[in-house]
């Protein structure tokens, strides 16, 4: 007869390989926050210019993952290129919070489809310029500019002219937490947007950094390379400063300073994507490194009048 464990015996070995699954994935987790760095999931936070530049203060902030920040990031730039204004991009954030928690999803009610679920069938445009974020961004924007007087319309009113969606007032939830990242997007706010432990292995590509750029902000951003192997490039903020560059010294001042604080945030936003090391403008430095920093304090004659941004080497 064949001898068998009795149920107490049984019980102990069930007991000790369950104690050791759990110290091996504990093992594992901390394998994998000494590699990359610890702090935790990747995230990005954005807060209120009462929070302090270095982000430590107790303003208002808004957490989200670095997917949501670079398709805001995104989404803003398109919109401070074709000349709309803050309250403009705070509708279109809050709008894609709701429609899709600023995702770029394949999915929705029927076919709708991207980062502001627009319908193919409702001509909006094919599945696949839907899906590219810079080109969704410019329809809606297309179809708001068309509503009068949206930047006095409330919020969700606005919103809702563009969208014609079954619940219309859902969006209003949203202006919060779009505004801030309006803010900081569109560089009112200096140094009010960060991201931590997003970027994946690998170098950087600067050709992909330029073409990302030019695509956000159009042929008005040309970035140049320094001479550091072709890692680390620079973009002149005076050049692509905008509208009010032009109307005194003050206002030119004014409006490069948030032209520059623009790009760097965005620069920011996409980091995890593009691989970003570190980004510097007006006697700031954001590093991917240190990011648990914010952005530090640097020598501001360094960049002054650009922003400069270095991609990984490895």
């Amino acid at each position: 007869m064949t001898e068998t464990a009795s149920p107490v015996r049984r019980g102990r070995v069930l007991r000790s390989t369950a104690a050791l699954a759990v110290l091996l994935a504990l093992v594992a987790y901390v394998v994998v926050q000494y590699v990359s760095g610890g702090g935790g999931a990747p995230r990005c936070v954005v807060r209120s210019a009462d929070g302090g530049d270095s982000g430590s203060g107790s303003g208002t902030s808004y957490e989200l993952t670095p997917e949501m920040a670079a398709n805001a990031a995104t989404i803003s730039a398109v919109g401070t290129t074709r000349g709309m204004p803050e309250r403009a991009v705070t509708i279109a954030l809050a709008t894609a919070l709701q429609e899709s928690a600023l995702r770029n999803i394949k999915h929705g009610d029927r076919d709708s489809l991207g980062l502001f679920q627009q319908r193919p069938s409702q001509g909006w445009g094919t599945p696949q310029q839907i899906l590219d974020p810079v080109y969704s961004a410019g329809k809606f924007y297309d179809h708001l500019a068309k509503v009068p007087g949206y930047s006095r319309l409330p919020l969700t009113e606005a919103a809702q002219r563009v969208q014609r969606s079954g619940f219309p007032q859902a969006y209003a939830k949203h202006e919060p937490d779009a505004s801030l990242l309006a803010a900081a997007l569109t560089g009112r706010a200096s140094a009010a947007l960060t991201c931590t432990a997003g970027r994946e292995p690998g170098p950087g590509d600067p050709a992909r950094l330029r073409s990302e750029l030019t695509r956000s902000f159009g042929t008005g951003v040309l970035p140049t390379a320094r001479a550091t192997g072709g890692r680390e490039l620079t973009v002149p903020v005076n050049a692509t400063a905008g509208a009010g560059a032009g109307k005194g010294t003050g206002a030119a001042a004014g409006a490069a300073s948030r032209r520059g604080w623009e790009l760097a945030h965005w620069v920011v936003a996409q980091a995890s994507v593009l691989r970003i090391e570190q980004v510097s403008y007006a006697g700031r430095v954001w590093s991917a490194a240190e990011a648990d920093e914010g952005w530090t304090s640097t020598d501001a004659s360094a960049d002054a009048g650009e922003v400069r941004i270095r991609v990984a080497s490895r």
